[in-house]
């Protein structure tokens, strides 16, 4: 056992990670409950239930294993990528990625390469991670972004797992909570070996919390392979849409869906025939998208009820998980949503890469720099609110050469960000490295 390992071993919670480990422990009837309301709210698949107490519903792969933990959809499709150049690079290697929601589990089943699994990650009560990771024994844990759960970080330190932050993300308002208990962050931080930031902005909040070291690699979502689309379920798509003047909404919020309401009513009579698609950020909204749509008079189809689009339906509602690889393949231009309201907006490079010309609000304090890049390169557009989106999309629609321009800019765009991998493996490989040889 090298010396950080004996430390790791020795080492004592402090007193606020005491008594966080004291009310987890003793709020056993409350998180039971909170359970059981996820559970009746579809946050939470009945079937997987006892992954979130630590109880694994697959075996464990032998050899070495490489724990990975994505808080989200989000964030889990960001290092789909890394999970792939990891097994390349160490050919008995088996990873295993954690989430917490439904979505993000149904996507990485779908997604995981070969010698990847998924569980759900257990909910941060002592018993239960311990139990999560008497079970899988990772050699080496890899966090994503920002989700810090204490209980699960210190157990890991404490058994020696060597441990990264990537992509590591600090938001200005979490960054202020955080200094509110700046004994419990450094605490928290200081169980990572490795910090990778993704700007010099996050690194510097992250060295005042006492991070160390921290390195700023970029944002791995910039690397993230495009999403994927079947050949049969595309050419269904493209059959259904026979042709017609097509627009897509995605990932969208609630207070979104009624500005891409008035949104297809604005623009329906200067486009005639014009189909708007739209995708819900959380597909179990499609109830209530749907209410709305029809209360503005629109005829919709919805995906998860296997409806058609016929030449009468106003918009198609794709509330289900994995489609928008195909989305973006047959729209021209798509409004990425999370951004007219104060959600801080989603990935636009998912659609620049696939030839899509991007619109989006003025809320997208999570992808800034993203934002920021695409505008500079005239790949992306940013309207103020939904009068402004009609009148753009009225301009667009009407001028294809327009779209097909911006279109290109977002691929070139999207395509010179692939580095941001490489700087990553770079600094991470040799700490996975390290921590396999240690226990073979």
């Amino acid at each position: 056992m090298s010396a950080s390992d004996a430390s790791a071993g020795m080492h004592r919670p402090s007193l606020s990670a005491q008594v966080y480990r004291a009310l987890t422990t003793a709020g056993l009837p409350l998180i039971q409950l909170f359970i059981q309301h996820r559970v009746m709210r579809g946050k939470e698949e009945p079937t997987r239930i006892d992954e979130r107490r630590g109880l694994a519903s697959i075996r464990r792969p032998d050899g070495p294993l490489v724990w990975l933990h994505a808080a989200s959809n989000g964030e889990a499709q960001s290092v789909l990528v890394l999970v792939e150049q990891l097994l390349n690079a160490t050919p008995d290697l088996n990873i295993l990625m954690t989430t917490g929601t439904v979505t993000s589990a149904r996507i990485m089943g779908d997604r995981l390469p070969k010698r990847a699994i998924h569980q759900y990650v257990p909910i941060d009560r002592a018993t239960w991670v311990r139990r999560f990771l008497d079970y899988w024994r990772p050699d080496a844990g890899i966090w994503v972004e920002s989700e810090l759960w204490p209980n699960l970080l210190i157990e890991s330190r404490r058994r020696g797992v060597a441990m990264a932050l990537v992509n590591a993300r600090m938001s200005e308002a979490s960054f202020s909570g955080w200094r509110r208990a700046p004994a419990l962050a450094r605490e928290l931080l200081s169980c990572f070996e490795l910090v990778l930031a993704q700007d010099d902005t996050i690194a510097g909040r992250l060295r005042e919390l006492g991070a160390d070291p921290v390195s700023v690699t970029g944002n791995l979502k910039l690397a993230a392979a495009p999403l994927p689309a079947t050949a049969g379920g595309l050419i269904e798509l493209q059959d259904m849409i026979a042709g017609r003047t097509v627009w897509l909404a995605a990932s969208t919020h609630r207070g979104e869906e009624q500005i891409v309401a008035d949104t297809h009513r604005n623009l329906a009579d200067r486009f005639p025939g014009l189909l708007t698609l739209l995708a819900p950020r959380h597909p179990n909204r499609g109830g209530e998208v749907e209410d709305l749509l029809k209360r503005a008079g629109l005829t919709v189809a919805r995906r998860s009820r296997g409806e058609r689009i016929t030449a009468e339906t106003d918009v198609y509602l794709v509330d289900a998980t994995g489609l928008l690889g195909q989305l973006y393949r047959v729209s021209p231009l798509a409004f990425v949503g999370g951004s007219l309201v104060a959600h801080g907006g989603h990935n636009m490079l998912e659609p620049a890469i696939l030839h899509c010309a991007v619109l989006h609000g003025p809320h997208v304090h999570n992808f800034r720099s993203i934002a920021d890049e695409l505008a500079a390169a005239g790949a992306s557009l940013e309207v103020a609110d939904g009068p402004a989106l009609s009148r753009t999309l009225a301009e667009f629609l009407g001028a294809p050469k327009r779209i097909e321009s911006i279109a290109e800019a977002g691929v070139h765009a999207a395509e010179r960000k692939q580095e941001v991998l490489g700087t990553v493996m770079a600094e991470l490989q040799p700490l996975v490295a390290r921590a396999i040889a240690r226990t073979r």
